[in-house]
């Protein structure tokens, strides 16, 4: 997973690049840092699940494209937590155990400005690399609520690569602005456990990820 981790990053870095130093209409190109904090959730029948504040940072580009539309490639890593009811027994009282995901995107957006380049709307879809679903080793066994062996551990094989519909708002400066999205997974990311074999159900898990985020972009 690392080693996939890296060739994303290299791959993107160098699409970044190529992308920030062409011009679409000679007008306006830009390259940025950003960073901004995230409400992350689950939305699943299958788990008791409350969203969890995370965060997420990385590069962007925008270039001007055709008239008022701009062009936006990005990678950004997420640290991304939600929480999911379990117990430490089956007859204890259930309690929010969080668990955490980390993952890089990559997302091209088609952009419409509203108001020149001060205020813009965005939406496009991207790809979310991650990892594992895990919490801390003092939980690992904590039976998730609803079940009554299916164990914390057992549930963190979720899917590794989803996909992701983005829409945005940025607003601001030349220089920095400040953004607000949201992000929907229209991929299955609890799909990777319905190949555990796991013994106490044979329902079907089914996820998708929710994700609010707000943050500044800073451009060079």
């Amino acid at each position: 997973m690392k080693s996939l981790y890296l060739l994303v990053v290299t791959c993107l870095l160098f699409v970044t690049t190529t992308s920030a130093q062409r011009n679409y209409n000679d007008s306006y190109n830009r390259i940025g840092l950003q960073g901004g904090l995230t409400i992350f959730d689950i939305k699943t029948d299958n788990f008791n699940t409350n969203s969890a504040e995370g965060f997420k940072a990385g590069f962007t580009t925008r270039g001007a494209f055709y008239n008022n539309f701009d062009l936006i490639y990005g990678l950004n890593f997420y640290d991304l937590n939600v929480n999911i009811k379990a117990r430490e027994t089956v007859a204890s009282q259930e309690r929010d155990v969080e668990f955490g995901i980390f993952g890089v995107q990559l997302n091209l957006l088609a952009s419409y400005n509203i108001i020149g380049q001060h205020l813009s709307i965005e939406a496009g879809p991207a790809l979310l690399i991650n990892s594992k679903l895990t919490t801390n080793k003092q939980y690992e066994n904590y039976i998730i609520d609803g079940y009554t062996t299916l164990t914390a551990k057992e549930i963190e094989d979720i899917s590794k690569i989803n996909g992701v519909a983005i829409v945005g708002l940025t607003g601001g400066f030349e220089n920095v602005r400040l953004w607000a999205q949201y992000q929907y997974g229209f991929t299955n990311i609890l799909n990777g456990l319905n190949d555990e074999n796991l013994t106490e159900t044979t329902e079907d898990f089914k996820g998708n990820l929710s994700l609010i985020a707000v943050g500044v972009v800073f451009y060079l």
